[in-house]
C-alpha cells in the first residue's frame, strides 16, 4: 500500500505540474517563430486582372493553378492564372518548373532566383545575371519566396519548426460534495522542412495529456488519474515512406493500470495528402510491459497498428483522428486499443475551443476494473507556432 501511495502523489504531482510544463514551452517555442520573423515591410505590389480589376498588396506564393496575393482591401485571396495579366512585385522569389522535385541533395542556386513580374501568361525572374529568366505560366510548378526556398535547405536550430497547442484547465467545488479537476494537454509537432512544396525529410510529435480529479461525498472519495505521454521520430525514405521509432507511457488509475511502457517501431505510409488533410497508417512491432495495482507485471511482444487522419475545415477549424490497436503475440489475451479524436475551434489567431474524447480499451484489467475507460474533455487552447 506505501508503494501505491507515493506512486499516486507522484501521479498527482505530475497532473498539477503539467500546466506549469505547457505554458513555459508556450513560453520558450512561442516567442521563437516571432523573433525570427520580423522582416522589413516590403513596397506594395500590384496585381491587374484581365476583367480591368487592380488589387493592390503583397503577392505571397503562387502553385500550377492558382496565385495567391494579400490584398490591401480584399485581403488575401486566390486568383487563376488564366485571369492574372500583370503582375509586379518588388520581393524575391524561386520559380520552380513543372515536374521539378527537391530532396536533400538539391542544390538551390540552379533554380531561378529574384524579382518576379508577369506579363502576357509569362513569369519573368530578374537576378544579378545579364539576362532574366522567363518561364511560361503553363511550364511554372510553384513560385515561393526567395527567403522561404532557402531556408528549407538550412540545417534548422532545435527550436524552429515548432507548431502545436497547449491547454490547462481546473474545477474546484466546495459544497456538500467536494470536487477537485485538473486537465492538460500539450502536442508539439516538428516537420523539416515545414515547407509544402518539398519532401519533409524528418518529424518529430510529442504529446502529453493528463486528467486528475477527486469526488468526496460522505466521507467517500472517488479518484482520477489518467496520464498518457508519447514521443515518435519518422524518418522519411521518399515523400510516402517513413520509417519510424515511438515510445509511449500511460497510467490509467480507473482501469487499476499503474503503468504501460510501449516502444515500437516500423514503417509508415502516407496515404494520401493534399493541402487540407493527410492519411497516414503505420505499422511496428512493439515490446510492452504492464504493471497493474494488482497481479505480476507482464512483458509483452507484439504489434501496433493504427491510422491517423488530419483535416482543415471551414473557417480554420481543426480536425484530427487517431486509432491504434495492439495485439499481443505471447499472452493473445492481453490486447489493447486507443480511440481519439478532437476538434479546435479558433476564437482568436491564438486561442481556440477544443473538444475531445479518448477511449482506452484494456482486455485484461484486474477483478472489478472496466475494459473500458472513456474520457471527454473541452477546453480554451493556445496554439504554439
Amino acid at each position: 500500500m506505501k508503494i501505491h501511495t507515493l506512486f499516486d502523489r507522484k501521479c498527482v504531482l505530475i497532473s498539477q505540474l503539467a500546466g506549469v510544463m505547457l505554458w513555459t514551452a508556450c513560453a520558450l517555442l512561442g516567442p521563437v517563430g516571432v523573433v525570427a520573423q520580423t522582416p522589413a515591410k516590403p513596397e506594395p505590389d500590384t496585381l491587374l486582372l484581365v476583367d480591368g480589376e487592380k488589387l493592390i498588396g503583397h503577392f505571397v506564393s503562387a502553385d500550377a493553378t492558382n496565385v495567391t496575393f494579400n490584398s490591401d482591401l480584399a485581403g488575401t485571396v486566390k486568383i487563376a492564372w488564366a485571369k492574372v495579366q500583370d503582375l509586379k512585385s518588388s520581393a524575391k522569389f524561386a520559380v520552380a518548373k513543372k515536374g521539378q522535385t527537391f530532396g536533400r541533395k538539391t542544390d538551390p542556386a540552379q533554380v531561378p532566383q529574384g524579382v518576379v513580374s508577369v506579363a502576357d501568361q509569362k513569369v519573368t525572374v530578374e537576378s544579378s545575371t545579364p539576362a532574366p529568366t522567363v518561364i511560361p505560366v503553363a511550364d511554372t510548378q510553384n513560385v515561393i519566396p526567395q527567403d522561404s526556398f532557402l531556408r528549407a535547405f538550412r540545417h534548422p536550430r532545435l527550436t524552429d519548426y515548432w507548431k502545436g497547442a497547449a491547454s490547462f484547465g481546473a474545477a474546484i467545488v466546495q459544497a456538500t460534495q467536494t470536487s477537485r479537476t485538473f486537465t492538460s494537454s500539450l502536442a508539439l509537432v516538428r516537420t523539416v522542412p515545414s515547407e509544402d512544396w518539398i519532401s519533409p525529410r524528418y518529424r518529430t510529435t510529442f504529446d502529453l495529456n493528463t486528467a486528475y480529479g477527486t469526488n468526496t461525498s460522505a466521507g467517500v472519495t472517488v479518484k482520477t488519474n489518467i496520464i498518457h505521454a508519447g514521443i515518435e521520430q519518422d524518418e522519411y525514405l521518399n515523400p510516402r515512406l517513413f520509417f519510424i521509432l515511438d515510445a509511449m507511457i500511460d497510467h490509467n488509475y480507473s482501469q487499476g493500470l499503474q503503468i504501460q511502457q510501449t516502444y515500437s517501431g516500423g514503417f509508415g505510409l502516407v496515404a494520401f495528402k493534399n493541402a487540407k488533410s493527410e492519411l497516414d497508417f503505420k505499422g511496428q512491432l512493439a515490446y510492452i510491459n504492464e504493471e497493474f495495482t494488482t497481479g505480476p507485471s507482464k512483458e509483452l511482444v507484439g504489434a501496433v497498428i493504427s491510422e491517423s487522419y488530419n483535416r482543415n475545415l471551414l473557417r480554420g477549424i481543426a480536425l484530427h483522428e487517431e486509432l491504434s490497436v495492439t495485439p499481443s503475440f505471447n499472452v493473445p489475451s492481453a490486447y489493447s486499443a486507443n480511440f481519439l479524436t478532437n476538434l479546435g475551434v479558433p476564437l482568436t489567431k491564438k486561442i481556440n475551443l477544443t473538444a475531445g474524447f479518448q477511449d482506452s480499451f484494456l482486455n485484461n484489467p484486474p477483478v472489478g476494473f472496466k475494459k473500458n475507460s472513456l474520457l471527454f474533455t473541452t477546453a480554451i487552447t493556445y496554439k504554439i507556432n
